[in-house]
């Protein structure tokens, strides 16, 4: 009898999860995905023609094209894995609709994406192999973006499928790690030798640390509303539908609003940064170099490279070859071992870049048959100056230091830029993906993280708590988990309210964020290595 009763009252209480878009929502749907893929090939055309591309020639667009839908199908994927982390709690709430919540945090996404800063995107490009960055528009490069995509979607796949929260970010960091891992061991290497541990230890971190802020944070925030803000409704399960009183209901749609802002800021530009590798190894004459610098560039970067090359105790006697120099410099960063002659090649090199630039009088002037060359010069010379700029061994002067940094900041304003198509492309995919395949782990963060119903507190302490830690993050470059943040917030407040958690799905949550980088890292080292041998 009082199972029957239990049951029948979790029917009532549970919100209305089955109502879709409707008919005119499908058909808008459908035109927003046509009249995206109308806008990329344009925008692509329109890029390609202004760098004199020969546009005609068919293969190497057909490849750009899967390329670009397997990222922006990831960035889908992304979306409706991680719809849960923003409308769960509006939805159990009682704040919103299911389906207009989902629509509301698409557009939100939609708008995250569009105004992200780019950061986080190079961060995650950074991971990769040296090698294969230089060489992206080889076989090689295109079964790393192809490995570590694809390992990254069936893993979203599955998780999605078993309704179990986990982290898009963790997936693909660890799939970057498995190629860098494979493609190390494939050219004789130690497996350590295929990835940059120093920032994948940073972002490891960042995702290590930010569930145990999300549950410690929203834990702390729960109790501060009970002991300040006396208020029953605040603390009780929402009533047979009824929605929250106004101001409630407000703080809810507010924090669901910022959750979607800052999932799109951060998880948006993942893809961002993969989208930009493809376009570089496939139309590089149009994507390799900034051609929208401004047009006191030139001046500045010589400049700069002048005062970097000082900073680096360049002399006349420097008899080290361009072609040594970066061989050096590639060495010194794959094996992260310094040298006598590192600093000497790391100046050689910033000359030598700086002559070709002068030599083309800017950017957009570089011909079509040696931007490849230039934009791997200038990208390896941003890499060697991070890495030197960081090494103690170089013993580099505070000013020293400024002043190589403010070089790499011009490498980097000439080679880290993304169109603004590529944003919106991103944008519409990941905004679109918020709006279906929601339902399986809403379920289960709505109803089995904790024992009992969702409050209004619990839900409103969970999503402040994450937007904050996304935005934080955004600003710092560091990817995190939206969905370990939200996951372990909603566990931290239902064990500040001593609700009681439901074990099966925490084991289910732990499991998740434990598997997910050796499953991943497995999944794209395998893939790798087949795509390697079949391209």
């Amino acid at each position: 009898m009082m199972s029957a009763t239990l049951a029948a009252h979790e029917k009532s209480a549970r919100p209305n999860l089955d109502q879709g878009l409707g008919r005119a929502g499908q058909i808008g749907f459908a035109a927003v995905v046509i009249a995206a893929i109308g806008y990329v090939g344009y925008s692509i055309y329109l890029d390609a023609s202004a760098a004199g591309v020969q546009t005609l020639a068919i293969l190497p667009f057909i490849l750009l094209f899967v390329a670009l839908m397997i990222a922006l199908g990831f960035e889908f994927v992304n979306g409706f894995h991680d719809t849960a982390n923003a409308v769960a709690t509006v939805i159990y709430t009682n704040a919103m609709p299911a389906h207009v919540a989902v629509v509301w945090s698409g557009f939100f996404n939609f708008l995250g994406v569009l105004l992200s800063t780019g950061v986080v995107a190079f961060s995650i490009v950074s991971l990769l192999p040296v090698e294969l960055i230089l060489q992206v528009g080889s076989n090689a490069g295109f079964a790393m973006v192809f490995a570590l995509l694809i390992a990254a979607i069936i893993w979203n796949l599955a998780t999605w499928w078993l309704g179990i929260p986990s982290s898009s970010s963790h997936t693909l960091i660890g799939s970057i790690i498995g190629v860098g891992v494979a493609n190390a061991i494939m050219h004789g290497k130690s497996g350590t030798a295929g990835v940059d541990w120093s920032k994948a230890g940073e972002i490891g971190q960042a995702l290590l640390f930010s569930p145990l802020i999300g549950f410690g944070l929203a834990a702390l925030l729960f109790v501060a509303a009970k002991l300040l803000i006396r208020n029953k409704a605040l603390y009780q399960e929402p009533k047979d539908g009824l929605p929250p009183p106004l101001w409630i209901r407000a703080l809810l749609i507010f924090t669901c609003t910022g959750v979607s802002f800052a999932h799109g800021s951060n998880d948006g530009q993942k893809g961002m940064g993969l989208i930009m590798l493809i376009l570089i190894g496939t139309v590089p004459t149009a994507y390799a170099l900034n051609r929208a610098v401004p047009a006191q560039y030139a001046a500045e970067f010589h400049t700069n490279a002048h005062k970097a090359a000082i900073a680096l105790h360049d002399t006349p006697n420097n008899a080290i070859t361009p072609a040594d120099a970066r061989k050096a410099v590639t060495i010194y960063i794959a094996d992260r071992n310094y040298q006598p002659v590192t600093k000497p090649a790391m100046a050689t090199l910033i000359r030598d870049i700086d002559r070709q630039v002068a030599d083309y009088g800017s950017l957009a002037k570089v011909p079509a048959a040696a931007v490849e060359n230039v934009r791997n010069d200038m990208y390896l010379a941003s890499e060697g100056l991070k890495r030197l700029g960081k090494e103690k061994a170089a013993g580099l002067s505070e000013d020293e230091k400024t002043a190589i940094g403010t070089y790499k900041a011009s490498l980097d304003a000439g080679t880290r830029f993304i169109p603004t198509w590529v944003k919106v492309a991103v944008a519409v995919a990941l905004g679109l993906g918020t709006m279906v395949g929601w339902k399986r782990i809403v379920v289960t963060v709505g109803e089995k993280i904790g024992k009992s119903h969702l409050t209004y507190a619990q839900g409103a302490s969970a999503e402040l708590v994450t937007m904050g830690t996304i935005l934080a993050a955004d600003q710092l470059g560091l990817p995190v988990s939206t969905t370990h943040v939200l996951s372990s917030g909603v566990a931290g407040t239902m064990a500040a309210n001593r609700s009681g958690l439901q074990m099966s799905t925490i084991r289910n949550l732990v499991m998740a964020w434990v598997l997910t980088l050796p499953v991943s890292i497995l999944l794209a080292g395998v893939l790798y290595m087949i795509f390697s041998a079949l391209i």
